[in-house]
């Protein structure tokens, strides 16, 4: 055979499990005569007895090899040099063996000066793009991935793209194998610059699939059962902490502690555990949403000032060891957008979503995905104080209490907005500065996103009178340029809410 004849193919290894039930010529035939029926081009053979069966059952390309477990090397395929004859005399068209570079019985020059000997074409396993480029200089015909992955430390899952690529720069004659499990990831092997696509364990290794496929459902029953509890649902703030049993958009039970800010995380996790420990037999996992950015499971402050905490704290891993269950994690204002999306004022809306209370939480839901990450952090703008500070810092519910205390009334923001409402000036003056930038804000959103709507939640989002003095700031232009500016409908359970629904679709 010529190496042309096997552009663009796909071979199909058949290897039995050895002692396992399939693990004789009849089966090993069977599987090679039904991939050839099949479409497959050739086939990869292993050991001289199968090898003989096949090439008597069939005239279609085989790449053969030789399996054995050596106490003084590592080497398995094909390692010594009366292998490479035998499988040659035995009808392999291609004979392959390992090219790595490691103590080995033979050199690569020796294996391939014999298989060359014998007239065959020679393949190449590699582990490396080292191994490649020595085996291409040696003169092999085909180098290919196979032994990518299995050569020290942890076995990967995934075929090895890049190296196909990487040596698909060196020659156009690059077989892709090892881990190649699904018609996708074959059809990456291709894209990525192979020759030919060897697939072996998914086709004829029935007791691999199998394991693949059983552990598979076995997750997606599990992930269902777990689904169809309730989720513990919690959104940490920098005043308290609310912990409910959600299940869609109902609360079914729920929990409010102080957050002791001084106490920080490990203290906070404590007391949840147990605070809901009543609950821990009916949930089916977590869903956290905290003020803050977090970023692969690991949580981090974006103002101190509203909850001061250690920067990349394990959020996730400690929730996980903490109740011993999946933890989903996100910002709370981005939790609370998803759940006013789905559930409240802006069901199924392309809408931004504002929580103003001890500081400014944002975030965004366009084209029915929400945007996670440090989208939406919108109280952290810091262009109205040209740098000086983030917009929270002169808006929010700490910075009202502040203002009140300078004109002398020791009061928290609930308080202001009382007298505000009893017609008290300085208390008024307070609120309508607070309301005008977020007028401002509010207008920026609009020309930025364009939502369907902005939705308002949170203590100071909600106290009386707040968003119409909100929406009677909004500057005096034309209609399609003004934002409408909602109620949030959730109130104070949109951050569980959302949290919990992000927690499912992301399961």
């Amino acid at each position: 055979m010529q190496r042309e004849d096997l552009k663009n193919a796909l071979i199909v290894s058949c290897q039995p499990v050895p002692g396992g039930p399939m693990d004789n010529a009849e089966m090993v035939v069977g599987f090679a005569l039904a991939a050839l029926a099949s479409g497959a081009a050739a086939l990869r053979i292993e050991s001289l007895p199968y090898l003989r069966a096949v090439r008597a059952a069939t005239d279609a390309p085989i790449v053969g090899i030789i399996k054995r477990d050596l106490d003084d090397s590592p080497v398995r395929i094909t390692p010594f040099i009366e292998d490479a004859e035998v499988l040659a005399d035995a009808g392999a068209d291609i004979v392959a063996f390992d090219a790595t570079d490691r103590v080995r019985p033979a050199s690569v020059a020796a294996l391939l000066a014999a298989v060359k000997a014998k007239g065959k074409l020679a393949m190449a396993d590699c582990s490396s793009l080292a191994d490649a480029e020595a085996a291409l200089a040696a003169g092999v015909d085909f180098v290919g991935t196979t032994l990518s992955g299995y050569v020290g430390g942890p076995e990967p899952v995934d075929p090895d793209l890049e190296l196909i690529t990487a040596m698909r720069r060196l020659t156009p004659f690059v077989i892709a194998e090892g881990r190649i499990r699904s018609t996708e990831q074959a059809a990456a092997a291709a894209r990525a610059g192979a020759y030919s696509v060897v697939v072996g364990s998914a086709i004829t290794r029935t007791e691999h699939a199998t394991s693949w496929f059983k552990a598979a459902v076995s997750e997606a029953f599990a992930a269902r059962e777990r689904t169809s509890k309730p989720l513990l649902a919690i959104d940490l703030g920098g005043t308290k902490i609310m912990a409910a049993l959600v299940q869609g958009d109902r609360v079914l039970e729920e929990l409010t502690i102080p957050t002791a800010r001084e106490a920080g995380p490990d203290s906070w996790i404590t007391t949840l555990v147990e605070q809901t420990q009543a609950w821990r037999e009916r949930i089916g996992g977590v869903s956290i949403a905290v003020t803050g950015m977090v970023n692969n499971g690991l949580w981090s402050p974006l103002n101190t000032a509203t909850l001061d905490i250690p920067r990349d704290y394990p959020l996730v891993t400690k929730l996980q060891h903490a109740f011993d269950l999946p933890v989903f994690a996100a910002n709370d204002a981005q939790a609370a957008a998803w759940g006013e999306h789905r559930f409240g004022a802006g069901q199924g809306e392309n809408l931004a979503f504002l929580t103003i209370s001890t500081g400014i939480g944002g975030g965004l839901v366009l084209n029915g995905k929400p945007l996670l990450g440090i989208a939406g952090h919108f109280g952290l703008v810091r262009s109205p104080s040209h740098g000086a500070e983030p917009l929270e810092n002169s808006v929010s519910g700490r910075w009202i209490a502040a203002q009140a205390k300078q004109t002398g009334h020791e009061v928290e923001a609930p308080q202001v907005f009382a007298a505000a409402a009893a017609g008290e000036s300085w208390a008024e003056a307070i609120v309508e500065q607070s309301a005008e930038r977020v007028a401002l804000l509010c207008r920026d959103i609009q020309l930025m996103f364009d939502p369907a709507c902005i939705v308002v939640g949170g203590g100071i989002g909600l106290a009386p009178g707040y968003l119409d003095r909100v929406r009677a700031a909004i500057p005096a232009e034309p209609a399609r340029l003004k934002p409408k500016i909602v109620a949030a409908k959730l109130g104070r359970h949109a951050g569980v809410i959302g949290i919990a629904d992000l927690a499912r679709i992301s399961s």
